[in-house]
C-alpha cells in the first residue's frame, strides 16, 4: 500500500512543480529558474507605476523619436508621447470598455482595444495590452513566450507573438530591478525605448 500513496505524492509534486513553471513559458540562458520564478513573482506585483523617459520609433511610413511619459494605475493607464513622427502629442488612455487616442491637430478617437485604435489612426501594430508586461521585464500570460535569461536571472531576451524584445540594461529602484533599456521588434516596426525614472507601485486590490 505505500508504493501507491508514494507514487501518487510524487505525482502531486511533479504535477505542483509544472504548474510552477508556466506552460506558457520556455527557458534558456544564464540565469537560474528559481530566481526568476521569485523576480517574476515580485514584480508581478507591482501594479502601478510613473514612467518618464525617451522612445524612438521607425515605421514603414514614419520613423522619429519623442519623450514618453506612462501613468499605472492598476487597470487603467495614460500613455503620452510628445513630438515623434512629426505628429506633435498623442495620448492613449483606457481602462476595460473605454479605449481613447488623442491626437493633436487632428482630433479624438475612441475603439474597443487599443491595438485596433494604434493601428487605425497611426497605422503600428503594436501590442499595447503585452507591453503593460514587458516593460516590467515579464512576459505577457495569455500567450506562448520564449525566455532567455542574463546572469542575474532577468530577462535579457524574449520572443512572443511575433515580437522581439531586448532588455539592454535594469535599474533598481525602490527595492525592484526594472527594464531602463529595451529594443523591440515587430513587423514593420522597431521601438527603442530609454525609461530615464522608474516610479514603481503596489497598490493593491
Amino acid at each position: 500500500m505505500r508504493l501507491p500513496k508514494l507514487l501518487a505524492a510524487a505525482a502531486l509534486v511533479l504535477l505542483s512543480g509544472c504548474a510552477a513553471l508556466a506552460p506558457h513559458e520556455t527557458l534558456e540562458g544564464q540565469g537560474d529558474q528559481a530566481t526568476w520564478k521569485a523576480h517574476k513573482a515580485q514584480i508581478s506585483a507591482l501594479d502601478g507605476w510613473q514612467i518618464s523617459g525617451k522612445v524612438g520609433i521607425r515605421a514603414p511610413k514614419d520613423s522619429g523619436s519623442g519623450t514618453l511619459f506612462w501613468l499605472q494605475r492598476q487597470d487603467y493607464y495614460d500613455i503620452r508621447l510628445s513630438g515623434p513622427l512629426g505628429r506633435g502629442a498623442a495620448r492613449l488612455t483606457g481602462r476595460p470598455g473605454e479605449i481613447v487616442l488623442e491626437v493633436a491637430n487632428q482630433g479624438r478617437y475612441q475603439a474597443e482595444s487599443p491595438e485596433a485604435l494604434l493601428e487605425e489612426q497611426l497605422g503600428w501594430r503594436l501590442p499595447v495590452s503585452h507591453l503593460l508586461w514587458w516593460v516590467r521585464g515579464l512576459p505577457a500570460p495569455e500567450t506562448r513566450s520564449h525566455l532567455t535569461l542574463d546572469g542575474a536571472s532577468h530577462l535579457s531576451r524574449l520572443e512572443q507573438d511575433g515580437w522581439q524584445v531586448q532588455y539592454l540594461s535594469y535599474v533598481q529602484q525602490n527595492g525592484y530591478s526594472l527594464p531602463e533599456r529595451i529594443k523591440l521588434q515587430g513587423e514593420d516596426l522597431d521601438i527603442t525605448l530609454v525609461i530615464k525614472d522608474w516610479q514603481p507601485r503596489q497598490l493593491g486590490q
